[in-house]
């Protein structure tokens, strides 16, 4: 179904790629920062299900601090790279209502929200992880590569609740010099003391810097084929 795209922003210039056959779920995918979707959708269109709407949004271009206030595309500002760097609350809070008008606007146009994962790279991961936690619908399941939860300070009590059985699939570079593999780990231990901890995976990758591999690409595949199954 074809709904009005500019209602939502983020959809109306977003590199899409169109399931194959009957639409039945989606994938909402969020880069990293200065970068944009079109890089994504052509990833994973290499990986595509054919009944999976592959949707990749472009980041705002605002002033980012880390970077030495360059304006660049970022779902929200980054002071630094650590566990304890200041944060964003704001500009992570209104990413994440962003992102749910994405879901709000595939549900108005008959995608489930449980048949909708949402993933990202880096900031975008952090973003989905952040999103997922505290939507009040209740997705199929989450991508995080390379990334960390946001505000996790903030965690469980900003949690909704409603994803508590939620899929995870967290995947990390142990060789990450930007988001160091340490933080991954300690993100996966933060989700599975509020998630059912069986639902929640993180896989590591020797040789891997602040990227993907083929190896990591066909784990996300198979992760979607477990949770957005042919219905």
């Amino acid at each position: 179904m074809c709904g009005n795209n500019m209602s939502v922003p983020l959809l109306t210039d977003a590199a899409t790629v169109p399931a194959g056959e009957r639409e039945t779920g989606a994938m909402i995918f969020l880069h990293g920062l200065g970068d944009t979707g079109h890089g994504w959708a052509e990833a994973l269109s290499a990986i595509r299900l054919p009944h999976v709407k592959y949707i990749c949004p472009h980041a705002p271009r605002i002033p980012v601090t880390l970077n030495l206030k360059m304006v660049m595309p970022a779902w929200f500002d980054l002071m630094g790279l650590t566990p304890d760097a200041p944060e964003d609350e704001a500009g992570i809070k209104k990413a994440a209502e962003s992102i749910k008008t994405i879901i709000e606007h595939e549900v108005k146009n008959g995608i489930p929200a449980n048949r909708i994962v949402l993933g990202g790279f880096s900031q975008g991961g952090a973003l989905s992880l952040y999103t997922a936690l505290t939507c009040q619908h209740k997705l199929a399941g989450v991508v995080g590569l390379s990334c960390w939860l946001p505000l996790h300070k903030t965690f469980p009590q900003a949690a909704s609740g409603v994803n508590k059985e939620i899929s995870v699939l967290q995947c990390h570079g142990v060789d990450d010099p930007m988001i160091p593999v340490r933080f991954g780990n300690l993100t996966s231990e933060k989700l599975k003391s509020m998630l059912n901890p069986s639902k929640v995976q993180f896989k590591a990758y020797p040789g891997v810097m602040h990227s993907t591999n083929q190896e990591e690409m066909m784990e996300v595949k198979e992760f979607l084929e477990k949770v957005l199954p042919r219905v």
